[in-house]
């Protein structure tokens, strides 16, 4: 699988934390897209002493890096269930959908993403647009052009092209990068 994108866990168990073993500050950094299923990585916490079986069975996200932090509370998240999300929705392997799903957590959060990768799998993104760069003023001119009047240039400069881009994007929000269009 070729990397497109960056993100990392630190696995916790919650026996280990408890307990302040040896294991309680968590896993190494974990890029979860050298794994392609769950049991490599599972293999990959025994490796690091991990007791899957014993005191460490109950594991959570300890820290992570490359989805924004405030689209979930990441310690009552099952590492299995974000990794098999991931995984599932192409988000590991593809450089767009990484990009998308990164815009949609600006504005949603990580349940409503579950949600769509299980209604719809890897087509997740089919009804989301990400326009980077643009401005409500972009999407309220490119509207306008599309809506089939012919508006003089003259008159253009009396247009709130912004105002217009805000009243017409009902299904449209903004993000750090630009618009996101989602329609589901």
């Amino acid at each position: 699988m070729q990397n497109y994108t960056s993100i990392n866990i630190v696995i916790g168990s919650w026996g280990s934390y408890n307990e302040c073993n040896e294991r309680a500050l968590g896993s190494k950094w974990l890029d979860l897209s050298d794994y392609s299923d769950w049991e490599e990585i599972e293999e990959e916490l025994t490796k690091q002493g991990f007791k899957l079986n014993g005191i460490d069975e109950e594991l959570f996200v300890q820290d992570i890096e490359g989805l924004p932090s405030n689209a979930c509370n990441w310690d009552y998240t099952s590492p299995q269930k974000l990794f098999e999300t991931l995984r599932d929705s192409d988000v590991l392997s593809n450089a767009y959908k990484y990009d998308t799903l990164q815009a949609y957590l600006e504005v949603r959060n990580f349940d409503d993403f579950e949600n769509l990768v299980e209604s719809h799998g890897s087509n997740w993104d089919d009804d989301i647009r990400i326009m980077k760069g643009y401005s409500w003023e972009d999407y309220g001119r490119e509207a306008l052009e599309n809506s089939g009047y012919e508006i003089p240039d003259h008159i253009q400069d009396f247009i709130d092209f912004e105002e217009y881009g805000k009243y017409m994007g009902d299904c449209v929000e903004e993000y750090n990068e630009g618009l996101i269009e989602i329609y589901r």
